[in-house]
């Protein structure tokens, strides 16, 4: 006889059932108001044991929300008409148990996945208990309790409606305008492209390309590929006089040309860029975000409302340009009404919640009718900025299937009806617009519980297939996750593009910048140093650049701050208290968690608690423990990976950064105080080396105490420039028994020969064959491959350099797409340096190799040798 379980709920105004039955490895469930057929689901499982754990856990959930378990000997069988769950309506199977325990929460897995790794209390089920009388903290709170708009929200009144405020003659006199992130406009035009090289052509008559797309010639034909070439880096007489006059369809690698054509021609450009957007807006829109002018503005207000896809990226535009947007959308929004006023009325609301104060003063610019128009179009009751048509929540969001939401500080939970209500304040929201009531509710109710609230409606959006009409349910969990939240979520972004799910992965990284703390970041970080999809590392890359412009920051400044203290004592360690036992976390120099106990010695995995052991101090620093494992793996290799580069890319930090945000970070000092770090002049010479002692003050290599002025210049040092010291500084470490995160002191230096410093080309190399396979692990050391041309063939590997100089390896017969082992061996034809405009005012041409840093050219000299030796 199948397992069964029946529970109702009956009280404050509410009578309803949820039924579970069990059949080998498949649940059975139905659940709805009482007297009713109820909805039907059903749900498969690996084994019969697995579902077993899950139905248990599932009651254990119900009971804690105030249901009563009755007796029950069959299953009622579905109303005449009633349709059952069938394999179409069912939700997504269940994962294996190793997908989901990467994946979700503990509270979501079977037992046999949780007993070494435990969650937080709102993302797992409370004991089973004996019902409503006995589970008092689960009280329904009655309306008087919560905030009016949980019980009498706007959308269930009439509407009030206004007459629109029309002020003809506006108009917006702005000239178009660029504006350039610290290094942004360099970086754009460092961009490697294979339209580049296609530039190099000494066979390609430039004056003639430039004659066709300016109208004057028609004859014979020009290639597309001529065409972008001539723009990205042709000859700058040829091209600056028609750069206004071009035209192209041709978007599909936009990511390839734009930017650098843009980033050489700026606001000339601009109008190619706006009408290449109307072909292809997913591929040019990002590289329009510099750029201001009203068209733009008119543009971006219309993608806001048409395209979500593009959503983000408008925001970020508005976020950057709040002035110039708030002055070009004025106009059509008091203009008469139609699509363009609700666009623009729709954006500048938008923009409003962030930068008010600019849409007000721009709106005083136009005079007092329109600064009082904008100002009661955007200072309005948020309550009431509803969508013109409400969404109706799908059934699968049933109040009875969630999590509940606790008020915060007492123990009395929401009602269904203002769960509902809860919901559709989340389903009219979108990312950069959010409806005003989910700041109530995130005030009045325990913010733990919001989150495990967010997480249940997100499994069962999951459970349903991701349907994409409400994608709102990932983006709610921005609106209320915590970092629980994140350390769930993030392994499935990962995932996703490999699913067929890129888009969604996306939206996910929305979600951790939205969550915004310090875990959620340090997460988004890592997806855009290190994973697999390309064009989702590419998104993250850009999502924490907006992130860092909104701080301040570059890039790389962010990065250094992303890295949590995880409540480490000044020291470094961490105390756990077992009540009779306690323990000291220290960390080797991987950034590889230990524990001592009180005979001192190591310990890998702190030990589980026992029986002798404090029933609630011992499973408190046991989850601490686990959690710190996670998030310290997620930053360990990323920060070592950082300084690494940070040698070989010369990084610089002020003293007082260097003291405040390494020396003194409890986490990074392990590893600060394992590198040769140096002090440097205006020059960039190096003034002397020092490193970090155990009290942390800074030594020399005689150890005598080194002094940093505050205006000091600190960089890792790289091994080629210690010279005659390099043994000394290696003798030293090996005395104090130093060992270091990566290769420093004991890394291979090498130089190039008088006659290389004066050739563009590296001849020692040429010729020689090397395994496909060895020449794509170059890539693991920053080099990528070129472009696909004839026949899906990369004919090349290369490194950007410092300076926008890249290093190229002409391969033959080259590496075939998708089919890498067909060609075992590659040629190395020639290693060649192509320059920037620095060298010879065109970018694309060869540079002698004399203007590289000594240590750029020594890794690049090491990376070579390494690959043919």
């Amino acid at each position: 006889m199948a397992k069964q379980h029946l529970l109702t709920c009956i009280g404050a105004g509410s009578a309803k059932f949820w039924q579970v039955s069990q059949d080998g490895a498949e649940l059975s469930i139905r659940f709805g108001r009482l007297g009713s057929t109820g909805q039907a689901q059903v749900k498969e499982f690996d084994t019969a044991e697995a579902a077993t754990a899950a139905m248990r856990k599932l009651v254990a959930e119900k009971l804690r929300k105030g249901y009563t378990e009755g007796t029950v000997t069959a299953v009622p069988a579905p109303a005449v008409g009633q349709p059952t769950a069938t394999a179409a309506a069912r939700p997504a199977p269940v994962p294996d148990q190793e997908t989901r325990a990467q994946a979700m929460p503990s509270a979501e897995l079977p037992d046999a996945t949780t007993h070494d790794t435990q969650e937080p209390a709102h993302l797992q089920p409370a004991p089973a208990g004996p019902g409503r009388a006995d589970n008092s903290s689960n009280a329904v709170a009655p309306a008087e309790a919560l905030p009016e708009v949980l019980v009498d929200p706007p959308w269930s009144r009439p509407r009030r409606t206004r007459d629109p405020v029309v002020v003809d003659g506006l108009v917006c006199s702005d000239e178009p305008s660029v504006t350039w992130r610290p290094g942004e406009r360099a970086a754009w035009q460092a961009t490697p492209s294979k339209y580049v090289s296609w530039a190099n052509d000494p066979q390609t008559n430039w004056t003639s390309v430039a004659e066709h797309v300016a109208g004057v010639r028609s004859d014979g034909y020009v290639f597309e590929h001529h065409e972008i070439s001539l723009f990205t880096a042709g000859p700058q007489e040829a091209a600056e006089p028609v750069i206004e006059h071009w035209r192209t369809d041709h978007v599909w690698d936009a990511a390839d040309w734009m930017p650098a054509v843009l980033a050489r021609f700026q606001l000339a450009a601009l109008p190619m860029a706006l009408d290449a957007a109307r072909h292809g807006p997913a591929q040019v829109v990002p590289w329009l975000l510099p750029f201001a002018s009203p068209k733009l503005a008119a543009q971006m207000a219309e993608w806001l409302a048409r395209l979500k896809s593009l959503r983000p990226t408008v925001l970020a535009w508005l976020s950057r340009h709040p002035e110039a947007a708030a002055r070009a959308l004025i106009p059509p929004a008091l203009g008469r009404p139609g699509p363009a006023r609700e666009r623009a009325e729709q954006a500048l609301r938008v923009l409003a919640s962030g930068s008010h104060e600019a849409v007000l003063t721009a709106a005083a610019g136009y005079g007092p009718d329109a600064a009082a128009a904008i100002a009661e179009l955007v200072s309005s009751d948020p309550l009431d900025a509803l969508p013109a048509t409400m969404p109706v929540l799908p059934g699968w969001a049933a109040p009875d299937e969630l999590a509940p939401i606790r008020l915060r500080d007492e123990p009395r939970v929401l009602p269904d009806e203002a769960v509902r209500h809860v919901l559709t304040m989340l389903a009219i929201s979108q990312p950069g617009d959010v409806y005003a009531g989910v700041e109530l509710v995130k005030v009045a109710c325990d913010g733990p519980s919001l989150a495990g609230f967010a997480w249940s409606l997100f499994e069962c959006w999951r459970a349903a297939g991701y349907p994409a009409e409400e994608r709102w349910v990932l983006h709610s969990l921005g609106l209320l996750g915590d970092d629980t939240t994140v350390r769930a979520l993030t392994p499935l972004i990962r995932v996703w593009p490999g699913e067929n799910g890129h888009a969604r992965a996306v939206h996910g990284l929305d979600v951790l910048a939205a969550i915004g703390s310090d875990v959620a970041l340090m997460h988004l970080h890592g997806i855009a140093e290190k994973v697999k999809f390309s064009g989702l590392k590419q998104r993250a890359k850009q999502k924490l650049d907006e992130v860092a412009e909104q701080r301040g920051l570059t890039s790389q400044q962010l990065a250094d701050r992303l890295v949590p203290d995880f409540g480490l004592a000044d020291d470094g360690s961490l105390s756990l208290d077992y009540g009779n036992r306690r323990f000291v976390v220290g960390f080797d120099e991987q950034l590889r968690p230990y524990v001592a106990g009180a005979d001192g010695r190591r310990r890998k995995d702190l030990p589980k608690p026992g029986a002798a052991d404090d029933p609630h101090l011992a499973p408190a620093a046991y989850q601490r423990f686990t959690a710190l494992k996670k998030d310290v793996r997620v930053v360990a290799a990323d920060s070592i990976r950082r300084l690494e580069q940070a040698m070989v890319s010369r990084r610089r930090w002020k003293a007082e950064d260097f003291n405040r945000l390494l020396v003194g970070h409890p986490l990074l000092w392990h590893i600060v105080r394992r590198l040769v770090w140096g002090r440097y002049d205006d020059t960039g010479a190096l003034i002397g080396g020092l490193r970090v002692a155990e009290d942390r003050s800074l030594a020399d290599i005689d150890d005598d105490m080194v002094h940093l002025p505050g205006e000091a210049v600190v960089r890792v040092v790289h091994p080629v420039e210690l010279g005659d010291s390099l043994p000394a500084w290696a003798q030293l470490f090996a005395d104090y028994e130093l060992v270091q995160p990566f290769r420093q002191l004991a890394r291979e230096v090498s130089s190039l020969g008088a006659d290389e410093r004066v050739s563009s080309t590296l001849d020692r190399f040429a010729g020689l064959k090397v395994p496909t396979g060895r020449l794509l692990g170059l890539e693991r050391r920053g080099w990528r491959r070129d472009l696909p041309e004839n026949q899906g063939y990369q004919n090349a590997i290369e490194h950007r350099l410092p300076g926008g100089r890249t290093v190229v390896i002409d391969l033959n017969p080259g590496i075939p797409i998708g089919a890498i082992t067909h060609e075992p061996d590659q040629v190395l034809e020639r290693v060649w340096l192509r320059g920037n405009r620095d060298d010879d005012g065109l970018h694309g041409s060869a540079a002698t190799f004399g203007v590289l840093h000594p240590v750029t050219a020594s890794e690049i000299l090491s990376d070579l040798d390494g690959l043919v030796s």
